[in-house]
């Protein structure tokens, strides 16, 4: 039986699983779609070869035909590069204000994409490595990479970095595998509440750290992750890379300043930290004391937050959320 633990963005994982029990498996992935596809470039459907399928490429106006020519594509070991026309009346039944093109990517796995390579996939998601799957669909070559001396690196480094899978140079089409976001919070203060839950409804999977176990009590954050260790130390068991955000908010230099000065010494996209101007600016009287650059300190975002306006936590919250969404998707 296929592990029921495996979420539906977990794709590759599923097809991986599906030819391990002897079911066969090909995937379909969205190449190119029209502006108001709620499946991007990248989004992927898994097909068995008993039917059963996993995810999606478009809002339900070409399942059915992928999943035909995904089991055609089984049968005779041959890839396909389906192009479909939406007509506004079908995109408006899925909930789509307009129709438009789509072009999907359709690989059986083990004639088309390797066993091998599809493993290789799978263990590098699972390590958090960013990795690219590239084909080309008039040659149907095909390889992962991370980058690093490819033909096409400059084009994957910038696919890496927008988190946007796309053609390039005409036939040339990338797939980018990015880790899942991830957000560390530190402290379990009022804030943290709310912007723990948008944190999970925009696509990061949160971590609350805060050693005072009176306020970090399953009872006031229910169902999230909760470590009580000391930030620094958590944080390193946790790890830090360039898909995880770190939010500072307890106001207490003897909890905030460890696990700042760890998220300095790393590659995650955002930092920001709880308090005033003021506050701040002690902030860096202290991290320029323990030898920390002008250069590293800039990284700090502080006060934190878009300044929005914000009073409420729930406000204040989503301020620190739409920052952090601006650096990841600007730079």
């Amino acid at each position: 039986m296929t592990d029921t633990s495996l979420q539906h963005d977990q794709i590759p994982e599923i097809a991986l699983a599906w030819v391990r029990e002897g079911r066969g498996a090909a995937l379909a992935t969205v190449v190119e779609t029209w502006g108001s596809a709620p499946r991007q470039a990248g989004s992927q459907l898994a097909i068995s070869g008993d039917a059963q399928i996993m995810g999606s490429v478009s809002g339900g106006c070409v399942e059915g035909a992928v999943v035909a020519e995904a089991l055609d594509a089984l049968e005779d070991g041959k890839p396909r590069l389906l192009t479909f026309g939406v007509s506004d009346n079908e995109a408006f039944a899925v909930g789509l204000a307009c129709g438009g093109t789509i072009r999907v990517l359709v690989e059986p796995v083990g004639p088309v994409l390797p066993l091998a390579l599809l493993q290789a996939l799978v263990a590098a998601r699972a390590a958090r490595q960013p990795v690219a799957y590239v084909v080309n669909t008039a040659s149907w070559e095909n390889r992962l990479t991370d980058g690093a001396g490819d033909p096409l690196e400059p084009a994957i480094r910038a696919r890496f970095r927008s988190d946007k899978s796309g053609v390039e140079e005409g036939d040339w089409f990338v797939a980018v595998h990015n880790p899942p976001l991830r957000m560390i919070v530190v402290g379990a203060v009022h804030i943290a509440q709310p912007l723990l839950v948008m944190a999970r409804l925009t696509g990061y999977d949160p971590l609350l750290i805060d050693p005072r176990e009176a306020f970090g009590a399953q009872a006031r954050f229910p169902g999230e992750t909760i470590s009580h260790d000391w930030p620094d130390e958590a944080m390193a068991a946790h790890g830090l890379d360039a898909r995880t955000a770190v939010v500072t908010l307890t106001h207490d230099a003897k909890l905030d300043d460890p696990a700042i000065q760890a998220a300095l010494r790393s590659d995650v996209f955002y930092l920001g930290c709880l308090g005033s101007s003021r506050t701040h600016a002690k902030r860096v009287e202290r991290l320029t004391a323990a030898g920390y650059t002008a250069d590293e300190i800039a990284r700090v975002h502080a006060p934190v937050g878009l300044d929005i306006g914000a009073k409420s936590p729930a406000e204040i919250a989503v301020s620190i959320l739409a920052q952090i969404t601006d650096t990841l998707r600007k730079g």
